[in-house]
């Protein structure tokens, strides 16, 4: 241990203490693997152990090597071989955090004084078919370890579960001892890490940065590729799986390289999880075969409860509140509200299911909690008669009045004598009937049934298993209060029983916490320090940020940062806004870059002043109680490395040609068979081209079009958005201006991007349109094309938002009418590397109707909007511009008389003509004035109309035919007995018909 007991320990005192921690607890040390690995979860003691049914805890450290982060130690934070320090505890010890958080103390960390919290992060591993839930832990900010519960390794469904905890040493020991570089950080006494490793890092940067030989590389990948397959076919897994290991690392030394093409990405890692998935079965099998020699993990018994521990509840006297919890490991944010709606549906559902009378049902929830408060819950259910339908009375009794087997076998099933039974009427049939009376069971019987429904029942967008049989969460449920007044509602679910423990801060004095009562509970979570209630957490996350912000001259701008507000709400249980500050020298850098930083790495809010500009000033939300000045350097610091390394991304970007970072376009996948996010980009640039001629760009936006469309997506070359893909077309403008281009090219780049999101900024500009248009209807007609239409809730392309994108778009500027969806969609496809059906194309284009549909309905600029109003512009929904202005005059129009006529005259029309009706008749066929009249006026009307269909001008001039319309039905018998005579007059009426056909859907009007 450090010599000084006020100093921090050195990186090895560290290492060494995790060890002696873990293996106190039942862990085995083992080694680091002999070959490179990304990841300790790579090392065989960890990617085979966690297979099959044997239990396995381990804790080694493992030196990981990442050649693309290498940086030739210039990067104070970035490095090509970090120190992992892992640990594997099969089967969950159900916990795993208690743990964790344990051995934070044992190196060092006042989880009292820091702010330490489980934010959401999913690990996946498609290299080897391995996927877990979890989160990032971070302390005041920075991310120091990954903690997962594998459910898949090697394609194989695991079980049991087991948890994974991977710390980020390097990261622990900066902080622990307050250095800004890794090459501070003391390794032992007297000794830097720097001075220890300081040239290998450089050394090793220079080797997989410019010095790999890639064709070495290329025949290396393949030559452990073949060994892997030679030792499978051996039936020998951990040497095939070391060559599987070392066909990885060559992979990543050959894409620090820059040498690995879209196909050969695809190739390479199609190989990679293949062999991994046969060494993980071959794993499997071989430790079956040798009889699974460290045992078998057995499930969790579930808890007994005596046989009439509901019937030991005392009987309610009075009506009782309910406090129902249900406790969770941390749940991800947007996970913490539905699972509030959930269990209030469901639990409003159940108890409407029963005879027991209740009040409101109120449910709140936190990260680590949903709970759900019922009022006055009835003492019992009521008492009711119970009446089961027999046989009819003629089949039950024969002639002589005898029961027949029929009634016999009734009455038995009855539990009843014969003549026990009564008769009753069903319409005009007697039945014979057995009645009985049902007593209603207990407020305890009820819950107790209602309630493990409820918690085996729970379900998420992404659901993990831990141990726990049975039962399928968000997160590891690990506790159940079920309190009815002062008395615990018995029951038990999978591993768990209910009782009247809740969990507060893991921190705090006493973790858990008794409950005598139901009544108040949520004041009683409060004075812990456990606010349940998201409103009132979002209340005072917006009040202290508002606060803190005054103190620095500035103001959060709490309605644009309301999605992040929403998120910070669901992270923290007892929100503690602490104001950060950050050195004035980053603001050079884009406002952009640095707020993207803040909320996309560290949920903190911005402080901008009083025009809105940002100032170096952030507001970080703790969770509890802490050392806020500690927890703010903490934050700063954090900051500092995260704005240090955007400095550092902007600069070599900076030097960067923009075309050679396009080349690089060509490494990046965008789908299989669709090609690389090169040949998409080509797609856009050839395809916004057409669409200029087709709007009729003038000469200058078509010039922009162009230069925009060779740069389209080139900034995804770029270190900077590589790292914060959020920022692509940001930075995009921000290059190609500090490069030449002209600001007219380089808005087109940024709004090729635009809209993000629903209510997201509209390109300002044509060319900017026309791009963004083109990016939309390629990502719509290819994806489609090779049956990648979003599903449910599932659209991992985002194919909603660019359908709405283009709604959004073609809405907003009506000169680019002659843009139509079909046409676009059409265009898009003719570019496509694969055929595209006309079913796909027919799909997308329904796909982006509905999307204008829900639009329109949603529109608050068009409140009245009724279902009818919409679907009566949508024939026109080809052109989206010219359906909302459809729209607008149709709500001008409503209560017009003259108007309404015109509707109810074609309406008779279009009732009459069958579909079909070719619009097609002879004048020399007309028998009587009333034809003429009619067709006069609808060559007035078409001559009138010339090109234009626009309602205003239809309504206008359509007032004309009305008369004529109902003289024609009150003079002409429409279904004359001559067929000929008939079809001319359907064909005059479907020629009026599909006129008016091209203005609306007059059949959707009431």
């Amino acid at each position: 241990m450090s010599s000084t007991s006020n100093e921090p320990l050195t990186m090895q005192e560290t290492l060494h203490a995790l060890t002696e921690y873990w293996t106190g607890r039942g862990c085995m040390t083992v080694q680091p693997m002999n070959t490179e690995v990304g990841a300790g979860t790579l090392n065989p003691a960890t990617f085979l152990r966690v297979q099959g049914p044997e239990p396995w805890r381990t804790a080694y450290v493992e030196p990981s090597v990442r050649p693309d982060d290498s940086r030739y130690g210039q990067n104070p934070n970035r490095l090509q071989t970090h120190t992992q320090f892992q640990v594997i505890l099969k089967p969950d010890p159900g916990n795993p955090q208690e743990l964790y958080l344990e051995s934070l103390k044992r190196i060092g960390i006042d989880i009292a004084a820091h702010d330490i919290r489980f934010v959401e992060d999913n690990w996946a591993n498609p290299a080897t078919g391995s996927w877990g839930l979890g989160w990032e832990v971070w302390l005041d900010g920075l991310e120091i370890t990954q903690f997962t519960y594998f459910q898949q390794a090697g394609g194989i469904t695991l079980d049991p579960v087991s948890v994974e905890i991977t710390y980020g040493i390097e990261r622990i020991l900066m902080a622990l001892q307050g250095v800004s570089n890794f090459k501070e950080i003391r390794y032992a006494p007297g000794i830097t890490y720097g001075e220890v490793f300081g040239q290998a890092e450089y050394e090793m940067s220079r080797y997989y940065l410019d010095e790999a030989d890639v064709a070495a590389n290329r025949e290396l990948f393949d030559t452990y590729a073949a060994e892997a397959r030679r030792l499978l076919d051996a039936r020998l897994p951990v040497p095939a799986y070391t060559y599987v290991l070392k066909c990885s690392h060559t992979f990543n030394v050959l894409d620090a390289r820059g040498a690995i093409s879209t196909t050969e990405r695809a190739k390479a890692f199609s190989t990679m999880r293949n062999l991994s998935q046969q060494v993980a079965a071959l794993w499997g099998a071989r430790r079956e075969e040798e009889g699974h020699p460290l045992g078998r993990v057995q499930p969790p018994a579930s808890p007994e409860l005596p046989a009439d521990a509901v019937a030991a509840v005392p009987h309610l006297a009075e009506p009782a509140p309910l406090a129902f919890e249900v406790g969770v490991e941390e749940m991800p944010p947007h996970e913490v509200t539905q699972a509030a709606e959930a269990v209030r549906a469901a639990l409003a559902e159940k108890l409407g299911g029963t005879r027991l009378a209740h009040g409101a049902i109120r449910v709140v929830a936190s990260p680590r909690r949903i709970v759900a408060l019922v009022d006055e819950i009835a003492p019992r259910e009521e008492d009711h008669q119970q009446t089961t339908r027999g046989p009819k009375l003629a089949q039950a009794f024969d002639a002589e009045g005898r029961p027949t087997k029929a009634a016999e076998g009734f009455a038995r099933g009855q539990g009843l004598e014969i003549g026990q039974l009564t008769r009753i009427a069903v319409g005009d049939t007697e039945h014979l009937a057995a009645v009985k009376h049902i007593a209603g069971r207990s407020a305890a019987e009820v819950l107790a049934a209602v309630l493990p429904e409820i918690v085996r029942e729970l379900r998420s967008d992404k659901n993990m298993r831990w141990n726990a049989p049975g039962l399928s969460f968000t997160r590891p449920i690990r506790w159940i209060l079920a309190l009815l007044g002062e008395h615990v509602v018995p029951f038990t679910v999978s591993s768990l029983a209910s009782g009247r423990t809740t969990r507060v801060h893991r921190n705090a004095e006493q973790p858990e916490l008794q409950v005598a009562h139901a009544e108040g509970y949520v004041k009683l979570l409060a004075s812990h320090g456990i606010l349940a209630d998201a409103d009132a957490r979002r209340r005072l996350v917006v009040s202290g940020a508002d606060a803190l912000a005054v103190w620095a001259d500035g103001h959060v701008d709490t309605a644009a940062e309301s999605a992040l507000l929403d998120e910070i709400t669901n992270l923290v249980e007892q929100p503690t806004p602490i104001l950060g500050r950050f050195e004035e020298k980053y603001l050079d850098l884009p406002s952009q870059i640095l707020t993207t930083v803040m909320r996309k790495h560290q949920r903190y809010l911005p402080v901008l002043d009083a025009s809105d500009r940002l100032l170096p000033n952030f507001v970080a939300v703790a969770n509890g109680r802490c050392d806020e000045d500690r927890v703010r350097a903490g934050n700063e610091a954090v900051l500092r490395a995260r704005y240090e390394d955007a400095a550092f991304f902007w600069n070599a970007d900076l030097k960067t040609p923009l075309l050679e970072m396009k080349a690089k376009l060509g490494l990046l996948t965008f789908e299989r068979r669709l090609g690389s996010m090169a040949d998409r980009a080509g797609r856009i640039a050839h395809l916004a081209d057409r669409l200029a001629a087709a709007a009729g760009l003038g000469e200058a936006d078509r010039r922009t079009v162009q230069r925009a469309g060779e740069l389209a997506k080139f900034d995804l070359g770029s270190q900077m958005v590589t790292e914060l893909s959020g920022l692509a077309g940001t930075m995009a403008r921000e290059y190609a201006l500090r490069a030449g281009e002209t600001v007219e090219v380089a808005d087109a780049l940024i709004e090729t991007e635009q809209p993000r999101s629903a209510g997201d900024a509209l390109p300002a500009s044509a060319a900017g349109a026309v791009l963004a248009l083109a990016d939309r209807f390629d990502l719509l007609a290819g994806l489609f094309a090779i049956g990648s239409a979003p599903t449910g809730s599932s659209d991992p392309y985002g194919l909603r938002r660019a359908a709405l994108g283009v709604i959004s778009i073609l809405r907003a500027r009506p000169e680019l009418a002659r843009i139509t969806l079909g046409g676009g969609l059409a265009a898009a496809a003719e570019l496509q590397p694969v055929s595209v059906p006309r079913e796909a194309l027919d799909e997308a284009h329904q796909f982006a109707v509905r999307r204008l549909e829900q639009a329109l309905l949603e529109d608050g600029s068009h409140g009245g909007n009724t279902v009818e109003a919409v679907r009566a512009v949508l024939p026109l929904a080809d052109a989206p511009a010219r359906a909302e202005a459809t729209l607008t005059e149709l709500e001008r129009l409503t209560g017009d008389a003259e108007f309404a006529q015109l509707a109810a005259a074609l309406q008779r029309v279009r009732r009459i003509v069958p579909a079909g009706t070719e619009p097609l008749y002879d004048t020399a066929l007309f028998e009587g004035p009333a034809e003429h009249a009619l067709h006069n006026a609808f060559v007035e009307l078409r001559s009138r109309l010339g090109e234009d269909r626009g309602l205003a001008r239809f309504a206008a001039e359509g007032r004309y035919l009305v008369g004529p319309v109902n003289t024609f039905f009150d003079q002409v018998m429409v279904m004359a007995e001559n067929p000929a005579v008939r079809a001319n007059r359907l064909g005059l009426l479907a020629a009026i018909d599909g006129l008016a056909a091209q203005v609306l859907a007059w059949a959707e009007l009431s």
